[in-house]
């Protein structure tokens, strides 16, 4: 597991808890916020997903 993959991870569970947050409360904005949050988290996942496979068949 790379930082890629951890920093994603951590970034799509906190947007998850936001936008759960502004729903709860009625708020639009910090429920977007949330979702947005939860994209860019899962996108740099991805991309530490990436990394770990190229890494991986460089080292075959």
């Amino acid at each position: 597991m790379n930082r890629d993959q951890i920093k994603g991870t951590a970034k799509d569970v906190a947007g998850k808890a936001q936008a759960e947050v502004g729903k709860a409360v009625g708020s639009h904005e910090q429920h977007a916020k949330g979702v947005a949050r939860q994209v860019e988290g899962k996108t740099q996942k991805a991309y530490g997903d990436a990394k770990e496979t190229v890494k991986k068949q460089l080292d075959r």
